[in-house]
């Protein structure tokens, strides 16, 4: 087995990660900024990082994302619930939602949660009692792209985590915590899927262009509500991009720390000579793959004199996307390691 270490610099997600504390809170877009064109698993890993870091989650700068054919249809309706009151009633008598609902009003609401939580009452009881809780929260969290009832069965793991790992304090709060926790990873989930990292970068782009436009053209800051009615867009929308600007502002800081000053020549001098060893190194294992992997990695690594790819570049050489050249990239990786 071959011991190869490819790194050349540090991961943004790790960079990222290890610049929080417990009980910080980051945000949607942050996430899903950093993460953007990973795939789902890789995202669930990070979000897993954060749960076990016990680092909380805000949705608020997410646009609202309403879907798209019949599950459009259902989160609009689900917002018009939720904003009457969430009545079982109003749902067909066979809808799944209105009989689950019913279940858990149905169930006796009986105990004291601190004290069961305090004294390893069980689970069923505390679960029981902790349910309707669930639903209340779950609400918070309708008009995101995510089925009230998927968000209830997430929050309803975000319990059951609760009541598996307390040991003392206010429990209403832990179990809050970890509710809010399940609720909004479901939701980051979702819109990575749909795609809303990507969404974002545009929006913050449109907003950037439109800003410096009229500044020029008023000579002045434009307001909110100028900036809105140019993008076509509602004021809250428009707020929601800004406050996803102001989000990416400090991310930026998080992930780029200033770097104390070293001596240029010296710094050079170690990255030219660990460059060089580890394209050697490389070199003498490419015979291992086939053709199409030894190319790709002979232009990411920059093996034969030039300067490493992007992998938007080798990808445009190569007719493959940049995610693909990632992925691609990896498993060749992986074969050497394991060659």
């Amino acid at each position: 087995m071959n011991n190869l270490d490819f790194s050349f610099e540090p991961d943004p997600w790790d960079t990222f990660r290890m610049s929080l504390n417990q009980g910080d809170t980051v945000s949607a877009a942050q996430i899903l900024t950093i993460l953007e064109g990973e795939d789902g698993q890789t995202l669930e890993n990070a979000l897993q990082d954060l749960e076990t870091a016990c680092v909380r989650l805000d949705i608020s700068d997410l646009p609202k994302d309403g879907g798209s054919g019949d599950t459009a249809v259902r989160l609009k309706q689900e917002v018009q619930l939720v904003r009457e009151g969430l009545d079982p009633k109003a749902l067909e008598p066979n809808d799944p939602l209105r009989l689950y609902l019913e279940e858990v009003t149905a169930i006796p609401a009986c105990g004291d949660e601190q004290i069961l939580a305090q004294s390893g009452g069980s689970a069923e009881a505390m679960t029981n009692l902790g349910l309707r809780r669930v639903i209340e929260l779950a609400q918070e969290y309708v008009g995101y792209g995510v089925l009230l009832m998927d968000l209830i069965q997430e929050g309803s793991l975000g319990l059951w985590q609760a009541i598996g790992c307390y040991r003392d304090g206010d429990y209403a709060a832990h179990r809050d915590r970890w509710i809010h926790f399940y609720l909004a990873r479901a939701v980051i989930l979702q819109a990575h899927a749909s795609g809303i990292g990507q969404k974002m970068r545009r929006a913050m782009e449109d907003y950037r262009q439109v800003d410096e436009r009229l500044l020029s053209e008023l000579g002045r800051n434009p307001t909110i509500e100028e900036i809105a009615e140019e993008l076509h867009m509602s004021v809250e929308e428009i707020q929601s991009v800004r406050k996803m600007m102001d989000n990416a502002r400090m991310l930026d800081k998080a992930v780029r720390p200033e770097e104390e000053e070293e001596d240029p020549e010296a710094e050079q001098a170690v990255q030219d000579t660990a460059l060089f060893q580890m394209r050697q190194r490389i070199g003498d294992l490419l015979s291992n793959l086939d053709e199409s992997d030894a190319k790709l990695l002979t232009l990411r690594f920059g093996l034969e004199g030039g300067k490493p790819a992007s992998p938007e570049e080798a990808g445009r050489l190569l007719g493959m996307t940049a995610q693909d050249v990632l992925a691609r990239e990896a498993k060749a990786l992986a074969k050497l390691r394991n060659g």
